[in-house]
């Protein structure tokens, strides 16, 4: 029998499409009413698919008057009293997330896109003239029209620059960008409201430089739920589609609520404040039942992956929450920054997991699992030479050894993979290389088997557990295989498995950096 189900706006962006045409909507308007009474100019950064272009053009369509669309929603009873309320005033929407920018010149013919749309509404006497200049006169003209104030809407400010094929053409929007939101300082008596969103905060450019007044919002506990879903409105507002993707898992009720939150939730943009889902990703699973990867089905973006390759990326920094960065850093994006570590944070790739409130410094960890294994997934063919390879990384194969009991083809495969990789004569990245192959193998498994990868002293490298059996592996370098696993007896790591019924092997393995490869390798099972 075909199930009926509800509209779920994955992939809407439009506000009044949502509310005109029956989709769920997650009410977010009383953060509208938060900002329309501070008044001050905002910016908010959030990861790409996190409902920012949602949000504004739910803040566009409140400016316009349309209160029809709010019927219902909360900031019809925060505003029933407020006399100045749904009043229309004349919107600039600059909409830069359709748009490729790799091409020459492709952001100011954007931006002169927009304008001809609103000089068809306000008069181009000014259509000849430089961008900037054009700006200006619409908005006075709006002003002078309407007899309002005007709202300028800035959705994905940072994509001419995150997209530009090369530095030079990264500067050269930079510069449009001066010239043209500049605009905005000197003409603060004409403006009622604006709000900028992007994906990260460059610093020193001139949206934030010259509009020193703006407000950012991205880590404020008050905004910390402005876009993502709560588990409070999961719980709320999607109650059929909870229980109709428990009765396709065969679930319980709570043991989807325990999958989901896994999968998609974890994510915080301030230390206090409360965790929220991936909406892209938590609607699509809702949509198809299914736990699967969706935000990384959409690709990761090229420039992050470029950033990782340039800074000599250690993959296993992550394994704890003990990895710091100061507030400063994560609130801003420097170019030339080779610390790919904030713009990770800003992406979505990385959350906060803790604060120090004493070096005002944030501990940060991946959000959920989505992003972990789609994120070491993302690096793998770059980490194991799998790029230019017609023999990617199968991790299949590992865990089906796994699960065999196999150890000499487990041997083969690690075997294969350390010779595949480059080893230049810095001993550090030698070093690195190595680890990183092992650590990104084992946390790969860690979606089929109960893997866990430990860097502590004192902790075994690795401990993987099946049905039948578990493994407890321990690396070294420039040591050998019998030194490895003497370490595991001395150390008694196999002590808590003692009453354990499934098998128990003890891998010591041994890589040679001279070599660079293993050079040892011994299984014991007991």
């Amino acid at each position: 029998m075909y199930e009926l189900m509800r509209k779920l706006p994955i992939g809407i962006q439009d506000f009044e499409k949502i509310r005109n045409e029956g989709f769920i909507y997650v009410d977010k308007t009383e953060y509208i009413f938060r900002l329309v009474q501070s008044g001050v100019p905002c910016f908010l950064s959030r990861p790409r698919r996190f409902g920012k272009s949602l949000f504004l053009s739910t803040l566009k369509s409140y400016f316009e008057g349309k209160r029809e669309l709010f019927a219902g929603l909360r900031i019809e009873e925060l505003e029933r009293n407020n006399e100045e309320a749904w009043q229309e005033y004349p919107v600039f929407y600059f909409d830069l997330n359709k748009n490729n920018f790799s091409a020459d010149n492709a952001l100011e013919e954007v931006l002169d896109a927009h304008l001809r749309e609103w000089e068809r509404l306000y008069g181009d006497e000014e259509k000849d003239k430089a961008l900037s200049v054009r700006f200006q006169y619409l908005i006075k003209k709006a002003v002078e029209i309407t007899g309002k104030n005007a709202v300028v809407l800035v959705d994905e400010y940072d994509k001419p620059l995150l997209e530009g094929a090369d530095e030079v053409m990264i500067e050269h929007n930079k510069a449009v960008f001066k010239g043209f939101f500049s605009t905005l300082k000197s003409y603060d008596g004409y403006l009622k409201f604006v709000f900028i969103t992007g994906v990260t905060k460059f610093s020193k450019i001139s949206i934030f430089s010259d509009l020193n007044q703006l407000n950012d919002i991205s880590m404020d506990l008050r905004y910390s739920g402005i876009c993502g879903i709560t588990e409070t409105e999961l719980k709320q507002v999607f109650v059929p589609e909870l229980e109709s993707m428990s009765a396709n898992n065969r679930m319980t009720k709570d043991e989807c609520l325990k999958k989901l939150k896994q999968m998609y939730d974890g994510y915080h943009f301030h230390q206090n404040g409360e965790g929220v889902y991936n909406p892209f990703s938590l609607l699509s699973a809702f949509d198809k039942k299914e736990f699967g990867m969706y935000w990384f089905s959409t690709g990761a973006p090229t420039f992050l992956i470029e950033k990782i390759k340039e800074s000599g990326f250690d993959a296993k920094q992550f394994t704890t929450d003990d990895y710091y960065e100061e507030e400063s850093s994560l609130t801003d994006y420097r170019v030339n920054n080779e610390n790919p570590v904030p713009l990770l944070y800003q992406t979505g790739y990385l959350t906060i997991k803790g604060y120090d409130a004493e070096f005002r410094s944030y501990a940060l960890g991946y959000p959920n699992e989505e992003v972990r294994y789609g994120f070491l997934k993302s690096l793998a063919p770059y980490y194991l030479c799998a790029e230019n390879t017609s023999r990617p990384l199968d991790v299949r194969n590992f865990v089906r050894d796994i699960r065999k009991g196999d150890t000499e083809s487990l041997h083969d495969r690690f075997t294969a993979l350390f010779a595949r990789l480059p080893y230049p004569n810095d001993e550090r990245t030698v070093e690195q290389n190595f680890q990183n192959v092992v650590y990104i193998v084992f946390m790969l498994l860690g979606q089929y088997t109960a893997a866990e990868v430990h860097s502590a002293k004192g902790r075994a490298d690795c401990i993987v557990e099946t049905d039948d059996y578990v493994y407890i592996f321990e690396f070294k370098r420039d040591s050998t295989a019998e030194e490895a696993l003497k370490q595991i007896e001395d150390t008694g790591y196999a002590l808590a498995y003692a009453a354990d019924k499934r098998k128990l092997i003890r891998i010591g393995a041994n890589f040679d950096s001279k070599e660079r490869n293993l050079d040892g390798w011994k299984a014991v099972s007991t």
